[in-house]
């Protein structure tokens, strides 16, 4: 009897650790955070500090366009990441399409570290499903040893003295709204009788591009091939950093913005590793390695002194212009002059 009593109890003994064993397995793999995101935004050491601090392994998976993310967000119905990252028009269409989940704010405590300039926006009016995550305004830049006037605005690009020195990134709705700020007009217009007139402009201004390009447009102006520049503000800090003497132009014609946001899809696997993320890049010191290495404005206000002065907004420069989603109609009159532009450029 006591021999089968031992028999037992060792068999039951091993029941428990076997079942044991299965809830630390099922426990490790929850230790899991899906980032989907742009390559390069988030530094390694940021991503491994994660990782050290709460044992959390990050698998990170990457989009080339915020269109990209939307299409597979809505195809898998938001179950496949953890955290996702977009730009305000798209995040517009996620919030409205229900893909987005409304923050538990109480599960970050850093989230008064942000800064308010960056909140409240159209995407977000009542700040319940974003974290702000770099901020960008695109700006001219140029060489004041190869340029013999000062450049205070768009308008300048025109001058015939630019002719084939000018460098340009390839956002079409950023260039085409510049364009009608020289106008007095919106970057968001409706009217397609006026993105038309802003079209005809635009290939004015054709025999003065060098080239268009969207990635490390700022090498161009850096190893000479062009004098001028229309670059986003991370390649603006790149250049600046290599070049300080380049000049940077806030265009008196008005500026456009843009900000990125973190969310949390409303059906996140694993939604308390989520708003750990959260909380930890709103940190003042990780914020700080995030925008010295991203080079986008700094959203994070508790980390301005921390970083870079040049990716905090001067206080002279006033809030920009965000692009955002506008009628089927007028996009297709912003892709056809962006098509026709490049065409006069070749």
């Amino acid at each position: 009897m006591k021999r089968r009593l031992a028999a037992l109890t060792l068999c039951f003994a091993m029941a428990a650790s076997m079942l044991a064993g299965c809830g630390e397995k099922e426990e490790d793999d929850n230790k899991e955070l899906v980032l989907y995101t742009w390559e390069g935004l988030f530094p390694q050491e940021v991503l491994d500090g994660f990782e050290k601090e709460t044992g959390i392994k990050i698998i990170s998976s990457n989009f080339d366009t915020n269109e990209t993310m939307l299409e597979k967000i809505q195809q898998t119905d938001g179950k496949d990441y953890d955290i996702v990252v977009g730009d305000d028009y798209i995040i517009e269409q996620i919030v409205k399409n229900g893909l987005a989940k409304k923050l538990d704010k109480t599960q970050i405590g850093n989230f008064n570290n942000i800064n308010p300039l960056y909140q409240s926006q159209f995407y977000d009016p009542d700040n319940e499903y974003t974290v702000p995550h770099g901020a960008g305004i695109p700006l001219i830049l140029y060489d004041p040893e190869q340029v013999d006037f000062e450049i205070k605005g768009y308008e300048d690009l025109w001058n015939p003295k630019l002719e084939d020195k000018i460098a340009m990134i390839g956002s079409y709705r950023a260039v085409n709204g510049f364009v009608l700020q020289t106008m007095g007009k919106s970057m968001n217009e409706e009217d397609v009788s006026v993105i038309e007139q802003a079209g005809e402009k635009l290939k004015e201004l054709a025999p003065n591009i060098r080239m268009i390009q969207d990635s490390d447009t700022q090498n161009a102006l850096l190893n000479g091939e062009a004098s001028v520049a229309y670059l986003y503000t991370s390649q603006v800090t790149a250049a600046l950093a290599e070049n300080p003497d380049l000049k940077v132009v806030y265009p008196e014609e008005g500026l456009g913005f843009g900000i990125m946001n973190l969310f949390i899809p409303k059906n996140a696997p694993d939604e308390l590793n989520a708003y750990k993320f959260l909380d930890y890049i709103l940190e003042p010191e990780t914020a700080a390695k995030c925008f010295d290495a991203l080079g986008y404005y700094c959203t994070t206000k508790a980390a301005d002194d921390l970083v870079n002065p040049n990716l905090v907004v001067p206080d002279s420069v006033t809030k920009g212009e965000i692009v955002q989603n506008v009628s089927a109609e007028a996009n297709e009159a912003y892709e056809k002059n962006w098509t026709e532009f490049k065409a006069a450029c070749d």
